[in-house]
């Protein structure tokens, strides 16, 4: 896969000379990554999600189930600085403190449960873009946080249709809230009520 707008110096992730991921099945064209990475995550993405207790480590193993079939390091933890667009996601050491951080701060607002669907979507907001801006994974990070918003959707006693997010607007509403504007984000996450 290509990643375009990405920065990422020394990065062991990609074939020496490419930007394309090193995975599974050892190509190194990009196009042909990336239909094999849709296709594989699609699988999984149909097969019920990992249960968990909504931590870190239940993070991590929505990621490992969505890309375990492409990446070796499904899952983990990127050791890499990264950013996109001129904006730098939390830096690789940071990672582990700054996910207990985040899931605490969760698990502290009782997993939003309790609370108006709009009151929900605020938080789920604000939950969403603070996961953004530490990009835990190489990859994946966008399609880990939206099956766990599914996840929390359903903790939270509310539900969504993943399949009615418009994926540009999604995105800029992600964007913005990189900056801490998370009302896009909101109003995003509330559109996909059900």
């Amino acid at each position: 896969m290509t990643f375009e707008g990405y920065r990422a110096f020394n990065d062991p992730y990609v074939y020496n000379g490419t930007s394309v991921l090193k995975n599974k099945l050892k190509t190194r064209d990009a196009a042909a990554l990336t239909v094999f990475e849709i296709e594989m995550t699609a699988v999984r993405a149909a097969e019920p999600p990992p249960t968990g207790r909504f931590g870190p480590a239940h993070f991590r193993a929505v990621h490992r189930h969505l890309f375990q079939d492409v990446y070796s390091w499904a899952g983990h933890y990127r050791t890499v600085r990264t950013g996109k667009s001129g904006n730098w996601f939390c830096y690789p050491e940071h990672i582990p403190r700054e996910m207990e951080r985040v899931f605490g701060d969760l698990r502290r607002n009782e997993y939003l449960a309790g609370r108006s669907f709009g009151d929900f979507a605020h938080g789920a907001a604000s939950f969403l873009a603070d996961l953004n801006a530490i990009h835990p994974f190489r990859d994946g990070n966008g399609r880990a946080q939206l099956t766990f918003l599914g996840l929390a959707t359903v903790k939270a006693g509310h539900s969504i249709d993943l399949g009615r997010i418009q994926p540009e607007e999604f995105l800029r509403a992600m964007i913005l809230s990189f900056s801490g504007d998370v009302g896009a984000l909101t109003r995003q996450i509330v559109s996909l009520r059900t």
